[in-house]
Order: structure tokens, then C-alpha cells, then sequence
């Protein structure tokens, strides 16, 4: 087996000694004893190693040094308090751990060698080392990064056992060896002596592993490579450092105390979990001092509000200069500075006051739209916010709506205007209340204080040498319709707003729309010149209405409005304003008919309706009338009558006895509705004829173009056929023409000799009415046959084979236009009569 043995060179114990750190605790005795190999003299708040509390005592939450020299860490890291010498080869002192809830103390000894020392005690044991069984195995290994030398720099040996019998050759490989960073370490080859070359910085290669080898010089390798871990121990070396060189927050000024404005934060480079890189943060300085407003978390750097002391008008912008330190604080740790602004923003805390309690202003009656007052108001809020702009309002004195007050957007100033004109007759002064508050709301409590500052205006009314005034603008007088012309009547009457008199006021018609009435010029009275009517389209609700113009000596003027009210006379008799009924037989034995009365519904309503009877009529015998309602009546035929247009007189009678007759043009007519009977009166013998309704015209046109199509196809074969002697035989008129479809392969149109083109029809059909026509299939082809009498098998048959053949026999040949159109025109005109007679009965 091997061993690994620390060793130092001769040379390097005559330079200055260095401090190594080997701590020897063991599960077992973790609390009796720690060895810290350290140089002769020692710097203040000098690093001097590393002690494990945590495997000692967990639980404590106290740690004292017997020593005062020694400062211990929560962490475990040992600092000199001031630069010490060691006088002796060795010192000790003692570290008490404790835990005040549980009431248990653990000490834990630490031992301070001369690293002189050490090296002797190692060179003496070698001998008694070498008779005893070793392993090639690693023992833990560090370096402290930043280390002055003396270099190279003996960090420890690696000793195979096998070289009790062999010579054995040591060697390493790894980073820092062969690789980058290379020639950083190196191994004596005879002894196993491990050194270092030059400083390490943790921050770029925390630890190093490195392959050692034992071989014979032959080549023979006795033992496995062996893995060794060297630990480079974190130096202090590195700043705290802001993440921002100057941190802005705002904050409300009426921020409650707790609020937070933000978080400052800051990295270390050096060892995480360490006393290094355990930050504490601080305000070192206020501008200005103060008050103090403003409180940093020491560990998470969040910067909140201390005081409720915070004005924006008092102050908008506070400095803070912070610091962030290492060491979890200590007077020794590293620290950074940075800059810290903070923006007072503005809350509506200050309200708006009038700068004067009271105002006197003037206005000239009449007058509308004129400004009249500026009123203006001190807030110290920040200028054109929110929080500065007025909102003007009149709390009292504006019931009538005279006065409005806005907002000079400019100036913040409160501008007081007439928007309705005041009448110094009626009222010679106003006295308002106005208010003004800000357009934010108020940010505090306002049940401290009120919330809006009030003034008193006083406006003094001007008076005025006015012109005459027509009040009420509209004016009215009730008339009987149908007076007497000349009759006179009240006017239209203007005054004088100062006397309250209609002295010297001269009057003129402005407007009349039927000419009915003339104008007194002096006094304003009416006077008839045409008789009334009430019932006139320009008199709308029984109301007649003239303009009016009152002027006076000066010449001003106003104008009125004379409504004539007209009181009804019974002087209309009712009437039916529907003077055509349609009555559709087949639907309808009756129509509704509905009088009405132009005049007053005292004069109107309940009607009586009657036939008038006409000499040399029997209207009462063809008609009757029944009564439906008040205005209304049902006209119903009698005696069936027949088709056609009729006058009917009906005399209607209002309850007082006007009575007026109507002459109703009734059309009698065979239809569904009465838009299906069109009805109009013959201009050369003056009787009512019957229009044919949509379906009979549609019904006479498809027949029209069912013979233009038959026309059109015999048309085509006339050449043919002219050439053909008649062959009709005399029953024609018994025969029916069958179409025979019979499906087969091939063009669906056949082209004979004579350029006569036929279509299949692909349909069968059947004869009707006991004729039928069968369709003979021959090579694809159609048979058209002309059966006489009925079903014949001995009858006249025409087919397409004779016409492609060009054979054209006395029995088979097709019969020319002419002979067509005498076959069909009498049959057409027979129908074409007969359906005229239907229509006309």
C-alpha cells in the first residue's frame, strides 16, 4: 500500500512562511480539537482558517473566543482582531458554543502550529512510517487563492508503499499540468513532493483534478492512477457591486409609512454561502438630512417610507447615498456605494380658496352671453394637474338659471357669465353662492376639513330704457266660426316694461295665411273680413294663428303670436270618403263602409245611414244597408246580380241632423280578392267592362305560344310537303296525333332528306280518352302515328325511316302548312270561345 505525506522543501522554510490550513476533526471529536498551521506572524483581520461549527453544534445560536486576538464568524471563519506574533512553536484557545434555549455549551479547541514545526514533526515520522502498511490513496488538499509565495509552493506528497522494494517515479497530469492553465503545478519525481507555481484566483478555476502515476523506471506501473483534489479557498478579494449605479423611484406625497418605493440590489464574484458574499445594505447619507424619511431593508435592499413627514411642497426630490458590504456587515468587509433618487409625486392634499370671500359686479338688464366676473383661487398643488384645476359651480342664487360660471383653462380663473337676460323690473339685484373644488378628488380625510371653499357674488342689475315687450309671446282669443264679416274682437296686447302700460304701442299683422282678419293699428283688436272656417286646412286643432308686430315711438319692436281659437258649428255633414267598393262574389257578399265628420264630435257622431232613392232605379231593391256602429255600415247585394259596375247613393245624417249623400261606385266581380278584378269604365259606350285577371291572361298566352311553336315547326318542313299531294282523309277531324318515345341508342336527332330535323323526346306517353298511341322501336327510331278513331292497328303511320330513306309514300307523307292551318285554326277558336264564355259568366 501507499501513503500521501505532507512535506516543505528546505528552501521554502527559510523564506516567510505562509499560512496552510489543515483542520483535523474527525465525527467523533469534531468539539475537542482543530489544528490551524499558520505562519509566524499574522496581519490584523487577517484570515486565518476555517473552523466546523455546524458539525460540532447545530443548534447554537452563541459563539465566543476565549482569545481576544480571534474573531469567530457565524460561518466558522477564523480573523485575526490585530496583527499578532506567535512567540512560541504554539498556541491554543478555546471556541464556546452555546444554545441558550436548551441551555447546552460545547467547546471546541484550536490549536495554532508554527508551519517550522510542522514540517520537522513530519520528517521524524517518516521512518516509523515506512515500517507501517500505507495506501496509495488521496488526502484532502487546498490552496488559498492569491497566495504571495514564496513559490513554487509545497502543497503536499503522494507515496506509493510499493517503493519499499521498487524505485518508483512519480508523475501528474491534468489541468494545470498538460493542460490549460499549464505548468501550474508540478511533482518531484523521486520524492512525490506536489507544488504550485504561481497564484491561483478562484474566481476563474475554483478547484483543480489531477492524475497522479507510480511507475518503475522500466516502465511497470505497481499501482492504479490515483485522483487528487486540490481546492482553491476563497479569498475576499472581490467588491460587492451594485446592479445599478443610480436607482430613481417616486412615491405619493401622502404615502403611508410602509410603503414601498423599490429594491436595491447587488453581486458578489467571491464564494457563495460564504461570509464573502453575505451583503448587508445601508443608508449612509439623506439629502437633505432632515427629517429622516426613508428606511433600507440590511438583507433584501427593498427602500421603504419611514416617516408621514413626506410635502411635495415642501420638497419634490430627495438624494440617498446607499452602501452594500460584504462580511455580513463587519467594519472589515468590503463595501460600494451607489445613489438613490427619489421623486415626490403630487397628491391633491392641498384644496383651492378664493382669494377674496366677496364680489360686487354690475350687468345692464337684457343682456345675454356677456361675461361678467373673474374670480380666482390659490392651490398649491402642482401647476396644470389635476390636482390644480378648478371646477367652478353656483350653489345659490341661480334658480332661474340666469348665470353660469366656467373654467379659464389658461388661467384656472372662474368666469362668471349671463346666459339668460335679467329684467330689471322684476329684479334689480342677485346675490350668488359659488364653490370651487379640484378636478381630482381630495386624497385626504374630508371630514377634517371642507372640501370646497365658497364666495358670495352680488350682481347689481342695470335698468334699461326697453322697447315694448309681447309677454306672453302667445296670446289667444276664441272666435265662432262662420261670424257675421265685420264682426270685431280682442287682440294681440304688447305693454311697456317700464310703465306697464299699452299706451303709444302701435300693432301690424305680420302673417295671415287666408287673409281672414285686419289689425286695429292703436289698440291690436281683429276684425273679420271673410267668414271662418274651422274646418280650413290652415287652422290646425281648431287653432287660427296671425303674427303679430308691436312697435313703439322709438321705433323698437317685438312680436306675438294671436291664436284664434274657433268654436265649431254644426255646418258639415258627414260623409264616406271611400267612394269605390270592390265586392268579390265568390268571396264577399257584403263591404264596409265608414263615414266621417268634419266638425266637432258633438256634432258629429252617432250617423244614420240610408239608400237615397234615384227616379227610375231600383236601388232599394238591389241593395241594402245595415248598421255596424256609430260611423259605420255594411252595403250588401241583393237578387243576384250580375257582373259588373253600379252607382249606389248613400245619404249619411250626423246626430243634429246634417246630412250629406254620397254617390259609391260599387264593381260586382268574379274574383278571389280585389286586387284580381282591375275595374275601369269603357271610354266609348261608358259600360263597365271585366278585365281578365292575371291567371286567364297567362292561361290565353301560353296558348298563344303553343300554337306559335306548332306554326314553327311545320313551318320548317314546308318545302317537303308542298311538293306531296293531300292525303287527308275526310274524319280527320276524329283522328289524334300520339307521340311514341322509345329509348334506343344513337343521336337524339334525326336529319331527313328534306332538311326537316326532329328531337327525341325521351318520355313515353299514353293516349287519353280511350285513344291510345304505341311507339314501334325500329334501329333506334320514333314513330309518330296518326290514329284514326281510336286505337286502330290499320291507321296512318308516319316514321322517320321513310324521310331518311328519301321514300315518301300517299299514306306516310307529312301534310303541308296550309292544310295545318286549316285543321287547327276552327278547333282553336272553338276553345278560345269557349273559354271567353266561362270568363264572361
Amino acid at each position: 500500500m501507499a501513503a500521501v505525506t505532507p512535506l516543505v522543501s528546505p528552501s521554502g522554510a527559510l523564506c516567510r512562511l505562509l499560512l496552510t490550513l489543515t483542520i483535523l476533526t474527525f465525527a467523533c471529536d469534531a468539539c475537542k480539537k482543530v489544528t490551524l498551521h499558520v505562519p509566524s506572524k499574522l496581519d490584523a483581520e487577517k484570515f486565518v482558517g476555517r473552523v466546523n461549527l455546524k458539525e460540532c453544534f447545530k443548534s447554537a445560536n452563541q459563539i465566543h473566543s476565549s482569545d481576544p486576538d480571534f474573531q469567530i464568524l457565524e460561518d466558522g471563519s477564523v480573523y485575526t482582531r490585530k496583527a499578532i506574533i506567535l512567540s512560541s512553536e504554539k498556541r491554543n484557545f478555546t471556541v464556546l458554543l452555546s444554545d441558550t434555549e436548551n441551555q447546552e455549551e460545547k467547546k471546541i479547541v484550536v490549536l495554532l502550529e508554527h508551519q517550522t514545526k510542522v514540517l520537522k514533526k513530519k520528517h521524524s515520522k517518516e521512518k516509523a512510517l515506512k515500517r507501517a502498511k500505507r495506501r496509495w490513496a488521496p488526502i484532502p488538499c487546498s490552496m488559498l487563492e492569491n497566495s504571495l509565495g514564496p513559490f513554487p509552493l509545497f502543497l503536499q506528497q503522494i507515496q506509493s508503499d510499493t517503493a519499499q522494494n521498487y524505485t518508483i517515479y512519480y508523475s501528474i497530469r491534468g489541468p494545470g499540468v498538460d493542460q490549460e492553465p499549464q505548468n501550474l503545478f508540478y511533482v518531484e519525481r523521486d520524492t512525490g513532493n506536489l507544488y504550485c507555481t504561481r497564484p491561483v484566483d478562484r474566481e476563474q478555476y475554483e478547484s483543480f483534478e489531477l492524475i497522479a502515476f507510480a511507475t518503475t523506471p522500466d516502465g511497470y506501473t505497481p499501482e492504479l492512477p490515483l485522483t487528487l483534489l486540490i481546492k482553491i479557498e476563497d479569498e475576499n478579494d472581490n467588491y460587492p457591486i451594485f446592479t445599478e449605479t443610480t436607482y430613481v423611484f417616486a412615491i405619493s406625497e401622502n404615502c403611508r409609512v410602509g410603503s414601498t418605493l423599490g429594491q436595491v440590489c447587488a453581486t458578489d464574484k467571491d464564494e457563495p454561502d460564504t461570509m464573502h458574499t453575505r451583503l448587508r445594505y445601508s443608508i449612509i447619507e439623506q439629502v437633505p438630512a432632515r427629517p429622516t424619511l426613508f428606511a433600507l431593508h440590511p438583507i433584501t435592499g427593498v427602500l421603504t417610507v419611514s416617516s408621514t413627514q413626506i410635502d411635495r411642497e415642501v420638497l419634490d426630490k430627495y438624494q440617498l447615498k446607499i452602501k452594500v458590504q460584504d462580511m455580513d456587515g463587519q467594519h472589515f468587509g468590503l463595501q460600494t456605494t451607489s445613489t438613490c433618487i427619489i421623486n415626490i409625486e403630487d397628491a391633491n392634499d392641498n384644496l383651492p380658496t378664493f382669494t377674496r370671500s366677496s364680489y360686487v359686479t354690475t350687468v345692464e338688464e337684457n343682456a345675454v352671453n356677456v361675461e361678467i366676473l373673474r374670480v380666482t383661487v390659490e392651490d398649491k398643488d402642482l401647476v396644470n394637474t389635476p390636482n390644480w384645476r378648478a371646477n367652478y359651480t353656483i350653489l345659490k342664487g341661480n334658480e332661474n338659471g340666469n348665470f353660469k360660471i366656467v373654467t379659464d383653462p389658461k388661467t384656472n380663473e372662474g368666469v362668471l357669465c349671463v346666459v339668460k337676460p335679467l329684467n330689471y323690473e322684476e329684479k334689480q339685484q342677485v346675490i350668488l353662492q359659488i364653490g370651487v373644488v379640484n378636478e381630482a378628488p381630495y386624497s385626504r380625510d374630508s371630514s377634517s376639513r371642507s372640501v370646497m371653499s365658497t364666495a358670495t357674488v352680488t350682481v347689481n342689475v342695470r335698468d334699461l330704457d326697453e322697447g315694448p315687450e309681447c309677454n306672453p309671446p302667445v296670446q289667444t282669443v276664441r272666435v265662432r266660426e262662420n261670424v257675421p264679416v265685420g264682426t270685431q274682437s280682442n287682440g294681440y296686447r304688447a305693454y311697456d316694461p317700464d310703465t306697464r302700460s299699452s299706451s303709444g304701442i302701435r300693432y301690424r299683422k305680420l302673417s295671415d295665411p287666408r287673409r281672414w282678419v285686419n289689425v286695429e293699428e292703436n289698440s291690436g283688436s281683429i276684425t273679420m273680413l271673410r267668414s271662418l272656417d274651422r274646418e280650413a286646412e290652415a287652422v290646425s286643432n281648431g287653432v287660427y294663428n296671425i303674427t303679430i308686430l308691436a312697435s313703439d315711438d322709438a321705433g323698437r319692436t317685438c312680436t306675438g303670436t294671436l291664436g284664434i281659437l274657433l268654436e265649431d258649428v254644426n255646418d258639415n255633414g258627414p260623409f264616406i270618403p271611400r267612394g269605390t267598393i270592390v265586392i268579390c262574389r265568390s268571396t264577399m257578399s257584403s263591404a264596409e263602409i265608414v263615414a266621417v265628420d268634419p266638425d266637432e264630435p258633438i256634432n258629429g257622431p252617432p250617423f244614420e245611414f240610408r239608400l237615397e232613392s234615384v227616379p227610375n232605379s231600383d236601388i232599394r231593391r238591389m241593395w241594402r244597408l245595415t248598421r255596424l256602429n256609430d260611423t259605420a255600415a255594411r252595403l250588401s247585394y241583393e237578387n243576384n246580380l250580375a257582373f259588373g259596375p253600379y252607382t249606389v247613393p248613400v245619404r249619411v245624417t250626423d246626430r243634429l241632423g246634417q246630412s250629406q249623400v254620397t254617390s259609391l261606385t260599387v264593381y260586382l266581380c268574379d274574383c278571389v280578392t280585389e286586387n284580381d278584378c282591375t275595374l275601369r269604365t269603357s271610354p266609348r259606350t261608358g259600360e263597365g267592362e271585366v278585365i281578365l285577371g292575371k291567371w286567364a291572361i297567362l292561361a290565353l298566352l301560353l296558348g298563344v305560344a303553343m300554337l306559335f311553336c306548332i306554326l314553327f315547326t311545320l313551318a320548317c318542313g314546308v318545302p317537303g310537303i308542298a311538293k306531296q299531294p293531300k292525303v287527308f282523309p275526310d274524319d280527320l277531324a276524329q283522328q289524334n296525333l300520339i307521340v311514341s318515345n322509345t329509348e334506343a341508342p344513337g343521336d337524339d336527332k334525326v336529319c331527313s332528306t328534306n332538311d326537316f330535323t326532329t328531337h327525341v323526346v325521351g318520355s313515353s306517353a299514353q293516349g287519353i280518352g280511350g285513344t291510345m298511341g304505341s311507339g314501334v322501336k325500329s334501329g333506334g327510331q320514333e314513330t309518330i302515328e296518326m290514329v284514326k278513331g281510336g286505337h286502330q292497328p290499320g291507321g296512318h303511320h308516319l316514321t322517320l325511316d321513310s324521310c331518311r330513306e328519301g321514300h315518301v309514300e300517299m299514306d306516310n307523307c307529312r301534310y303541308t302548312y296550309s292544310e295545318w292551318h286549316n285543321f287547327t285554326q276552327p278547333r282553336l277558336g272553338e276553345e278560345s270561345i269557349r273559354g271567353h264564355t266561362l270568363i264572361k259568366n
